[in-house]
């Protein structure tokens, strides 16, 4: 999302600021976009006009391939171009209750890793205009699967957002970790195993780096709130496979510490108030990843590490981690920008809430140019497109004003995946996208 010198002038829409340089200059009119949104005579979902949409999964409505209704609280996805044309999808199910709850992910032979846990991931492949085509589970018997991250190599980390341990909500193992969801090879699935090496506490979301393998992840946690860490691989190439393999303390897991320009620690994300805010970043080794006698972001004094409040998406793109804390004091959503290169975080949106643009949540990259935010924010909730040359418009509206979450374009850009969290549906949006 870096913005060439032409870009400089900025605008402000619906409450918005975007800066990926030096200048801003408010602009009072919002963009067009796409055009206003048309109200859905079906009461789910407000789009511009000449778009339309399908619904490829209803919690309790459609059905898995072995029968049992779709699981509720669709969160983080991940979209796969599938053999053939078409997409497969990992889907996330945000379920904290223990097995039993209504619409859990149904526990299959072999996809559990707790059998006293009811959250999880289903896989659902569409053709390639988004009509569903199958489900099942991918995996099962997890806690509070909220966002997670994509791979180069074509599977899906999904984040547990939660650090419940055995013998809390019936649980029979210790929850808080990572697991990789192998959309297309059902043998890699059996026998879930939580990777360990990325840390045990509230994972929200992770970009990964395609060339170094570096992970940066997001912790959505409070009392206090939570940190950025980067996990570097122990030396040897990450590929399909490997990460089922690490041991618990392989490679180095350790926390985001901000300068401003004058040197000064940065407490708190929340400080920066100007889009364009630029600090440096060092990493500060985490003492005990797995948390057994606190939790991680514990472990720090607050002198040691910079934190934010609702630390939420994470993406990969433009060579960088875009990093999204949803609300704080001050502001009512922020989008960073970690270049690996320079070592540096920007803020490159900061959402003032004047209008109705705040608490975005999850992020993707667009093959069109900028990120698309999903909002999980009072009032009306929007899938909002923040493009390149610093505009921002509305892609959607959730008519029920629920939350969205998961927005992501299918590998040949025609389709925009996205669902409404509760109780759980994944629309498949397409339209004359440019």
């Amino acid at each position: 999302m870096a913005l060439s010198r032409r870009a400089f002038l900025r605008r402000s829409a619906a409450g918005v600021l975007l800066a990926g340089g030096t200048d801003v200059l408010e602009v009072a009119a919002p963009p067009a976009g796409y055009g206003p949104l048309v109200d859905d005579p079906q009461g789910r979902l407000a789009l511009p006009e000449g778009f339309g949409y399908a619904v490829v999964t209803e919690a309790g409505v459609t059905s898995l391939e072995t029968g049992e209704p779709t699981p509720r609280n669709h969160d983080g996805t991940g979209a796969f171009a599938a053999p053939g044309g078409g997409t497969v999808l990992v889907l996330n199910h945000e379920i904290r209750e223990g097995a039993g709850t209504e619409l859990a992910v149904p526990h299959r032979d072999g996809l559990v890793y707790d059998p006293g846990a009811a959250g999880g991931c289903t896989i659902v492949t569409t053709d390639a205009r988004g009509g569903r085509v199958a489900e099942r589970v991918g995996i099962a018997g997890t806690s509070t699967n909220c966002a997670g991250g994509v791979t180069p190599w074509g599977t899906w980390l999904t984040c547990e957002e939660t650090e419940a341990r055995a013998g809390e909500r019936g649980y029979e193992r210790d929850h808080g970790y990572v697991f990789e969801v192998d959309p297309f090879d059902r043998a890699a699935l059996v026998d879930p195993r939580p990777v360990k090496a990325l840390g045990r506490y509230s994972h929200e979301a992770l970009a990964m780096d395609p060339v170094t393998g570096d992970i940066y992840l997001t912790e959505d946690a409070s009392r206090p709130n939570g940190l950025v860490y980067r996990w570097v691989s122990p030396g040897v190439r990450v590929g399909r496979g490997v990460l089922r393999g690490l041991g618990p303390t392989d490679g180095a897991l350790t926390a985001m510490r901000c300068t401003d320009e004058a040197g000064r620690h940065v407490d708190d994300l929340s400080r920066a108030s100007a889009p364009g805010t630029t600090y440096a970043v060092e990493w500060v080794d985490v003492p005990d990843r797995d948390a057994r006698d606190e939790s991680v972001r514990t472990q720090f004094d607050d002198g040691r590490v910079t934190r934010a409040r609702k630390l939420e998406g994470a993406w990969w793109g433009n060579g960088g981690a875009y990093i999204v804390s949803s609300f704080s004091s001050g502001h009512r959503g922020q989008v960073w920008f970690y270049d690996p290169r320079r070592s540096t975080f920007t803020l490159r949106l900061r959402f003032t809430g004047d209008d109705d643009g705040d608490g975005p949540d999850n992020i993707s990259v667009s093959p069109y140019g900028g990120v698309i935010l999903a909002e999980d924010g009072d009032g009306t909730n929007h899938l909002v497109a923040a493009a390149e040359d610093g505009t921002t418009f509305r892609l959607a509206r959730s008519e029920h004003g629920g939350e969205f979450t998961g927005p992501v374009f299918s590998a040949d850009g025609r389709v925009l995946f996205a669902n409404v969290q509760v109780p759980g549906t994944m629309f498949a949006i397409s339209g004359p996208w440019g």
